[in-house]
């Protein structure tokens, strides 16, 4: 196991991992790549459409299998797990921030909070107590009894995030976050994901936003599922 200067394993670490969908004929969705990821990063990940970027969302998020090579999350080797051990890896490790929101429509913003800790097996005063602070600490404690349907899509991005957070997960996989924001509301949540990072978080932003990719300390490209470590000079080098 590789280990980061902290002391700590990175939070990813990827060694020529791939993934080729069977045939006929085969399609390589990701060629194998090496990526590592350390605790406190801020990578963005950027590609056109059809790039492989979704595909690399998935096997990140233990959501798809791998064909090839290994994937290390937080030092423990992924491969050998199976699904119910995938699934407690997913609940402890990994918050998840689509474009779609994906809030339950009859919940409330604390509700929909709560319910992502379930799985925790946590007493519902704590479930309450925790979801009540993370919505403070994206600004949205005067909005805790808000239907979705009440809230704006700004606001609606921030339940999500918190419903992320609230399980204190080692990363922060984010699918085009902005993608369904007008440009002032991308703003505020862009400025809150640097916020989250000033904290400590680990973040990494999956988007075909050039300017949401050059938030991120690290930018990657993927292009025919091919991902590359973004140079200064035009185009990359393998990661």
């Amino acid at each position: 196991m590789n280990v980061a200067p902290t002391g700590r394993p990175p939070v990813i670490e990827l060694d020529g991992l791939g993934l080729t969908y069977p045939g006929p004929p085969p399609v390589a969705a990701l060629h194998p790549c090496d990526l590592r990821v350390e605790q406190g990063e801020f990578v963005t990940i950027v590609g056109p459409s059809g790039s492989g970027k979704s595909t690399l969302l998935n096997v990140l998020g233990l959501l798809d299998d791998p064909t090839q090579g290994t994937y290390l999350l937080q030092g423990e080797d992924t491969s050998s797990a199976n699904d119910s051990r995938k699934a407690a890896l997913r609940g402890r490790h990994i918050g998840f921030v689509f474009q779609s929101f994906h809030l339950l429509p009859h919940r409330t913003a604390q509700e929909d909070v709560e319910l992502a800790m379930l799985y925790q097996r946590k007493p519902r005063r704590i479930r309450r107590r925790k979801a009540a602070e993370v919505l403070t600490r994206v600004g949205l404690a005067h909005r805790a009894q808000a239907l979705p349907t009440q809230l704006s899509g700004g606001e609606r991005q921030r339940v999500a995030i918190s419903r992320a957070l609230v399980s204190e997960p080692s990363l922060l996989l984010c699918d085009e976050p902005t993608g369904n924001l007008d440009s002032e509301t991308a703003a505020s949540i862009l400025g809150l994901l640097d916020q989250l990072h000033h904290d400590g978080m680990t973040i990494l932003v999956i988007t075909h936003d050039k300017q949401v990719a050059e938030r991120g300390q690290r930018i990657l490209t993927i292009r025919d599922g091919v991902l590359f470590e973004t140079a200064p000079v035009e185009g990359g080098v393998p990661c």
